[in-house]
C-alpha cells in the first residue's frame, strides 16, 4: 500500500492507495501538542477499515508521504525558533539587518508606528570571519580558521542551538564555507549547522543569507519533529520508506528535509495543485483554479497550461525566503475562522481561527466564539448528525449561542447573522482569487474551479457564482485534497547555480560545466533514495532578463546535452516568447542577460489511475436520504431541501440545485444556479445554468 498524510491546523488527513488501485480517505482531529498523535489516530482508522491491527497494517505500507508544514511555518511566525549564530565574511555581518532597505511588507511605509525589523540573529551573535572569495571564484584571502574557532567559543558561551554560515560568493566557490562547516560540525556537537551553499547556492547575498538563517532557525525544531515522527512510525510497525513534501512541489527523503529545513515551509499548500492537474484531466482542462478551504486557512493557486506556478519571492512574516516554492497564497479563512466585530462596528471573519482545540462552538469542546462552521450549521448547509460521517455530533444550541454574540450587537436575528458570516467569508475568498487572476490579466471565466478541503465543497459553488466561473469540480477526495495531491507528486529535488553574464559575453563551456555538475549531483541524490539513473527525469531551465531589468523570467525550453551557439539562440527566442506571454511585450533589440541555471531531477512515475464507479441504474432519487430546512436566501427564508446520500450516487446521476449531497467526510452544497453531474471516478461536476 501507499499512504499519504496531511497534518493540518484542524484535521489530520490520511489517504491510502491499496494494491487494487482504490483510494480510501480517513480524517482525525489534529493534536497540536504532538502532531504525531493525530497522525497515528488517522492511520489507526485506516487499519480498522482494512480489518487489521495497526502494526500489521503499517507493515503493508511500503511508502508513506507526510509533511509538517505548520510546524516550520508556525515556529517562524510565532518566534518559537532556535537561538542562532551567524558566521559571515568580515564587514558583512549586517546584511540580514539592512536587507536592501525593505520595510515591513504588511503595512504602509508611511506608518511611523511600525517597529523596526528585528533580525533572527542579534548582532552580538553575528560574528565576522576574515576570508574573501571573488565573484569569479578566485580566493583573494584564505579562510582565517582562528576566527572560526573564536566564534565557536562565543557560540558555546551563548548556548547557541544552530549556526548559519554565509560567506560572500560561496555560490561560485564554496571552499571556505565547506571548511567552516566541517569545523563547526566537529566542535559544536549537537548543534544544527548549515551553510548557504547547501541551502541556496545562487547570487544575491541578502536573499541567500536570509534563507540560510531561516533554515538554521527552524532546523532544530524540524529535525526534532522528523526524528519523533520516524520513531513513532517505527513503534507502530512501519518498515517502508518515508518521504516529506517540500514547499517547491516535490517530495524528498527525511535526511534531505532535515538538512534543508527551510524547504518544508509551505509544504502543505504545495501538494494540492498536483491533485488539481490530475482532476482537470478528467474533463480535458489544463486551465484550473485550485482552492483548498480547510479548518484554518484558505489556499489558492492558478494553474495555466497544466503548469504549477512557482516563485522565489516569498515572505513568511518579515523573513525573506528565496527558494523556489509553489505560488499558493494563503489567507485565514477556513471552517474554524472566527467572526468578530471590528472597531468600526462591522462584521469581519478571520484570520483568527478556533483551530482543532477548542474548535468551533458547535463541536462542544469548549469553544465559545462564532465560526464559519457554526454559521454553516445554522443555515442548514452541514448536518448536525452526520458531520465527519457521524463521528462528531454538532450542537446547534451552542452554535446559536455563539452566533448571538455578534448578532445582538449588530441588531440582527440569528439567520441574518449566519448568512452575513457566510457571505463575508465567501467575498473574502473570492477577493483572494481575483488577486491572482483578474489583477494579473487572466479572465477567471476561462478556468475550471477545483474545490478541496473539508469546508470547500460547502462554499465552492458560491465562490464560482460570485466570479461567474461556469464549471466546478468537487473531487471524491475533496476532504483530503492535499493528501490526494501528494499521490500525484514527483519524488525529486531542484538544483540551481548562478551564471551572471550577458549573452555576448557568455562562456558556453561554463554553462555546460554547471549543468554537468548539477546532473551528477542530482543522480547522486536520487540514488541515495533508491532511484536509478534510468528512472530519473531531468529538466533544465534558465533564468534570464533584459539588461536593465530587475526581475528575471524562467525559461524551461532548455535542451539536454551540450549547449552550443545554435541552442543558445533558440533559448533566447524562447525567452522573448515567454516574456511576451507574461507581460504582453518583448524587446528583441535589447541584449539578454543570463542569471541562474536550474535543474529539476525527478523519478519517473505513472499517472495515478483513478478507479471507476458503477454506472447509474435509474435516476438520483434512489439516493435521496431526507429533506431538511436550508436558508438559501434571506427573503425566502428556510426551504425544505432534498439531501442525497453521496455513497449511493453512481456514474451519470444528475442532481439539480438547490440540493445537498452528504459524503462521510464533507458536504456538497448545490445552489439553484448549478446542476451537479457525477462522473466516472466520482467527481461532482457542477455546471452553471
Amino acid at each position: 500500500m501507499k499512504c499519504c498524510t496531511d497534518v493540518g491546523g484542524t484535521f489530520t488527513d490520511c489517504l491510502v492507495l491499496d494494491d487494487q488501485g482504490e483510494v480510501h480517505a480517513f480524517k482525525s482531529p489534529t493534536t497540536p501538542e504532538d502532531p504525531t498523535l493525530g497522525l497515528t489516530n488517522a492511520l489507526r482508522k485506516a487499519a480498522r477499515f482494512f480489518h487489521m491491527e495497526l502494526p500489521k497494517f503499517m507493515s503493508n505500507v511500503h511508502l508513506l508521504i507526510a509533511h509538517g508544514t505548520t510546524l516550520s511555518t508556525n515556529a517562524l511566525l510565532t518566534g518559537k525558533i532556535a537561538k542562532v549564530g551567524l558566521l559571515t565574511t568580515k564587514n558583512f555581518r549586517d546584511t540580514i539587518e539592512i536587507r536592501r532597505g525593505y520595510k515591513n511588507i504588511r503595512t504602509s511605509r508611511f506608518n511611523v508606528f511600525v517597529p523596526p525589523y528585528q533580525p533572527l540573529v542579534p548582532r552580538y551573535l553575528r560574528l565576522p570571519v576574515e576570508e574573501r572569495t571573488l565573484y569569479t571564484g578566485e580566493i583573494l584571502k584564505p579562510l582565517k580558521e582562528e576566527d572560526v574557532y573564536s566564534a565557536i567559543r562565543k557560540f558555546k558561551e551563548a548556548e547557541v542551538e544552530a549556526i548559519a554560515i554565509c560567506f560572500l560568493h560561496s555560490y561560485v566557490n564554496a571552499t571556505h564555507e565547506k571548511r567552516a562547516l566541517e569545523i563547526c560540525r566537529r566542535e559544536m556537537n549537537g548543534a544544527y549547522v548549515t551553510a548557504s551553499h547547501e541551502v541556496l547556492p545562487v547570487y544575491r547575498e541578502y536573499e541567500r543569507f536570509s534563507t540560510t538563517v531561516v533554515s538554521a532557525a527552524v532546523g532544530p525544531i524540524t529535525a526534532h519533529y522528523l526524528r519523533a515522527l520516524e520513531e513513532r512510525l517505527r513503534d507502530i510497525g512501519f518498515k517502508g520508506t518515508l518521504y516529506m513534501v517540500q514547499g517547491g512541489g516535490l517530495v524528498q527523503s527525511v535526511e534531505e528535509s532535515a538538512r534543508r529545513a527551510v524547504s518544508l515551509i509551505g509544504s502543505g499548500p504545495a501538494a494540492a495543485p498536483s491533485g488539481a492537474i490530475r482532476l482537470g484531466q478528467c474533463i480535458n482542462s489544463n486551465k484550473l483554479f485550485s482552492v483548498d478551504m480547510g479548518g484554518t486557512s484558505y489556499d489558492v493557486c492558478l494553474v495555466r497550461d497544466g503548469e504549477i506556478p512557482t516563485t522565489d519571492y516569498n515572505w513568511v512574516g518579515d523573513e525573506r525566503i528565496a527558494m523556489k516554492m509553489v505560488d499558493v497564497p494563503s489567507i485565514g479563512a477556513g471552517g474554524g475562522s472566527i467572526a468578530w466585530i471590528n472597531s468600526l462596528g462591522l462584521l469581519q471573519v478571520g484570520p483568527q481561527s478556533a483551530g482543532a482545540d477548542p474548535g468551533p462552538a458547535c463541536y462542544g469542546k469548549g469553544g465559545t466564539q462564532p465560526t464559519v462552521t457554526d454559521a454553516d450549521l445554522i443555515l442548514g448547509h452541514v448536518p448536525a448528525d452526520y458531520f465527519l460521517g457521524g463521528e462528531i455530533s454538532l450542537k446547534t444550541d451552542l452554535a446559536e449561542e455563539a452566533i448571538r454574540s455578534v448578532a445582538d450587537p449588530l441588531g440582527i436575528d440569528l439567520p441574518t447573522a449566519a448568512m452575513t458570516i457566510f457571505t463575508t467569508v465567501n467575498s473574502l475568498m473570492a477577493d483572494e482569487m481575483t488577486e491572482i487572476s483578474t489583477k494579473r490579466g487572466y479572465d477567471v471565466r476561462d478556468f475550471v474551479l477545483v474545490v478541496g478541503g473539508g469546508a470547500g465543497p460547502v462554499h465552492g459553488a458560491y465562490l464560482a457564482d460570485l466570479l461567474e466561473i461556469p464549471t466546478v469540480i468537487i473531487p471524491r477526495y475533496a476532504a483530503t485534497y492535499s493528501a490526494f495531491g501528494m499521490l500525484n507528486m514527483e519524488v525529486g529535488r531542484d538544483f540551481a547555480r548562478s551564471l551572471i553574464s550577458r549573452k555576448s559575453l557568455l562562456d558556453l563551456e561554463r554553462v555546460n560545466q554547471l549543468f554537468t555538475e548539477m546532473e551528477i549531483e542530482a543522480r547522486r541524490v536520487l540514488g541515495e533514495i533508491g532511484v536509478s539513473a534510468q528512472q530519473a527525469t531531468l529538466r533544465r531551465s534558465m533564468e534570464m532578463r533584459y539588461v536593465g531589468q530587475f526581475h528575471e523570467v524562467e525559461v524551461t525550453e532548455v535542451p539536454l546535452g551540450k549547449i552550443g551557439p545554435k541552442e543558445l539562440d533558440e533559448i533566447t527566442e524562447a525567452f522573448h516568447r515567454r516574456h511576451k506571454e507574461l507581460f504582453t511585450f518583448d524587446m528583441t533589440e535589447r541584449e539578454v542577460e543570463f542569471l541562474n541555471v536550474r535543474l529539476k531531477a525527478t523519478a519517473r512515475q505513472e499517472p495515478l489511475r483513478l478507479a471507476e464507479i458503477p454506472r447509474a441504474n435509474g435516476n438520483a432519487d434512489q439516493a435521496l436520504k431526507r429533506h431538511r430546512p436550508v436558508l438559501w436566501s434571506l427573503p425566502k427564508g428556510y426551504e425544505q431541501t432534498p439531501v442525497y446520500d453521496g455513497t449511493r450516487l453512481a456514474w451519470g446521476h444528475r442532481v439539480a440545485g438547490p440540493a445537498i449531497i452528504e459524503e462521510p467526510a464533507t458536504t456538497v452544497v448545490i445552489p439553484g444556479s448549478y446542476v451537479c453531474t457525477v462522473d466516472s471516478v466520482k467527481n461532482y461536476i457542477l455546471s452553471r445554468r
